[in-house]
């Protein structure tokens, strides 16, 4: 039998419980280490040094401390929290400076990856017919940490990149007319959706919307997974959108 890739879980909120699910299914991956299982525990760091991956589902206010802790100990990892995305130079000097390998993403999830690049495409298509505006909105459950979601700045940052007529993010309440050099991109928060991202395209005479719907988080644990086989034998620094 081929020898199973053993997984460090690091945090275990709804998506360290689906991985770990996943894993206990799987003749492919082993959890041998979960940190964060309960409010006051801490890194359990015997336990990742037994595994092969470690995978951080945790928050922006230790990820980065958690990510430096595990490079120490020479272990690759998959990061899927987000909202340290200014700190991501310092994540690079990090991976190289104790020569690991680590793959990131706002959204592991392989239907959300493939809607980023309609997004892109669609953003340079309309970006060439001055009538059309665009804007978006996101919806998540009650329980997310950050707004907007790093998903739906990632498709806003999509959208400046290839819409030049959209020079900076709005994502707050307006009190007054938009200027038309603002994209604004909507929060909403409450109820259980796990996941809804929204981009429209809008002119007087037509609007095409594109939309991504998850309806779990299987596609996100299915997505960390795959990042997992992919960093295991490699170094350096990658996104998830490299490896759709």
């Amino acid at each position: 039998m081929k020898k199973k890739i053993k997984i460090a879980l690091i945090g275990f909120g709804k998506m360290g419980q689906e991985i770990n699910t996943l894993c206990c299914e799987s003749e492919i991956f082993e959890v041998v280490s979960i940190s964060f299982k309960n409010i006051n525990d801490k890194l359990d760091i015997e336990g990742i040094k037994k595994a092969d991956i470690a995978i951080d589902f945790t928050s922006k206010d230790i990820v980065l401390k958690n990510i430096e802790q595990v490079a120490k100990l020479g272990k690759n990892l998959v990061v899927g929290t987000t909202g340290w995305a200014s700190d991501l130079e310092k994540v690079k000097k990090i991976v190289k400076k104790y020569k690991i390998g680590l793959i990131y993403g706002a959204n592991f999830s392989v239907g959300a990856n493939i809607f980023f690049k309609m997004v892109v495409s669609a953003s340079k298509l309309f970006a060439k017919f001055p009538e059309y505006d665009v804007y978006g909105f996101e919806i998540h459950h009650g329980g997310k940490l950050d707004s907007p979601s790093g998903t739906a700045l990632k498709i806003a940052g999509k959208i400046l990149e290839n819409f030049p007529a959209k020079k900076s993010i709005q994502t707050e309440k307006l009190n007054r007319q938009i200027n038309p050099t603002e994209l604004h991109l909507a929060s909403i928060r409450g109820g259980r959706n796990p996941g809804f991202h929204e981009v429209i395209f809008d002119s007087n005479a037509d609007g095409i919307t594109l939309s991504h719907q998850a309806y779990n988080r299987v596609g996100f644990a299915k997505g960390a997974l795959l990042a997992a086989e992919f960093i295991k034998s490699k170094k350096g620094i990658y996104s998830f959108e490299e490896i759709i």
